[in-house]
């Protein structure tokens, strides 16, 4: 399955799937941004919505970084640095 990046607020989001190790940390932080599918691999939910500081501190529990974020208004990547 193609990595897809969604917009989430100010946020660009993208979930490295060779990095997912179904780990469910980011869906324990942030149930209305990230789920795992059928391969258990972390996506972002359809029409996710939820407070920038929850997806970044979803993203910083991912055990492997597997999350990555933009700052779409900087162009700056903010997860992982």
């Amino acid at each position: 399955m193609e990595e897809k990046v969604v917009q989430v607020g100010k946020y660009q989001i993208k979930v490295n799937r060779e990095a997912c190790i179904s780990a469910a940390a980011c869906v324990a932080v942030a149930p209305n941004v990230f789920e795992l599918d059928t391969e258990k691999k972390a996506i972002v939910k359809a029409g996710a919505n939820d407070t920038e500081q929850n997806i970044l501190m979803a993203a910083q529990a991912c055990p492997t970084k597997a999350i990555i974020i933009i700052d779409t208004e900087t162009g700056k990547q903010v997860w992982p640095i």
